[in-house]
């Protein structure tokens, strides 16, 4: 069975959560394809162009331990602005989204630019408030020194990039199902995220 589930929405959303227990559901393959842009962010960090660290990029740079840090995100926001960058990129998920058994991506532009014809789209989404305190939460617990108005600041402007960009802009897809997560617990965004699945699963049987 080939099933491709398209997760698309913002930083801390709980897309990526939400899409780890769906793949874990189904026993579907699953890629974050936000860690191929904090790799290639990561490498430019270092002074690598953006096309370059690209064509250099291995299966270890999706494994290096930063690629969480706000610096990464930032520097992977930004060369997601980059058309040449996010075209380099778009074969090896398409190739992913098709493999048989069934596969869970998750990004921005999944739904709308990758994968358009996915037989399951989510877009998972809460408000920006909400967002900023879950990401407090994680960079506190992993010992970066921030606050709750510095990293709201950072939501909103990431927003705004990835929002805003000429090329794949982060949006729902007409025919997403809009999950927001803001009053939601993990298991309740889950357990809906998974009805919406099986529902397209059940529809292609």
């Amino acid at each position: 069975m080939t099933l491709t589930v398209a997760i698309d929405g913002p930083a801390a959303a709980g897309k990526g959560t939400i899409s780890k227990a769906v793949a874990a559901h189904f026993g579907f393959a699953h890629l974050d394809t936000g860690l191929l842009y904090r790799a290639v962010g990561r490498r430019t960090l270092d002074g690598t162009p953006a096309l370059d660290a690209v064509l250099a990029l291995v299966a270890a740079d999706l494994e290096a331990g930063d690629l969480r840090s706000p610096e990464v995100a930032r520097a992977a926001s930004q060369v997601a602005a980059i058309p040449e960058v996010r075209a380099a990129l778009v074969d090896f998920q398409r190739a992913f989204a098709r493999r048989q058994g069934g596969a869970v991506l998750d990004g921005r532009d999944i739904g709308t630019v990758i994968c358009p014809e996915a037989e399951a789209k989510l877009f998972v989404t809460a408000s920006a408030e909400v967002r900023a305190e879950r990401r407090l939460a994680e960079l506190l617990a992993a010992g970066v020194e921030t606050d709750l108005p510095e990293v709201l600041a950072d939501v909103r402007e990431r927003d705004a990039r990835d929002e805003g960009r000429a090329d794949a802009p982060m949006r729902p897809a007409d025919d997403a199902h809009v999950l927001d997560t803001s009053t939601l617990d993990i298991d309740a965004a889950v357990a809906r995220a998974v009805a919406i699945v099986e529902a397209a699963r059940t529809a292609q049987d």
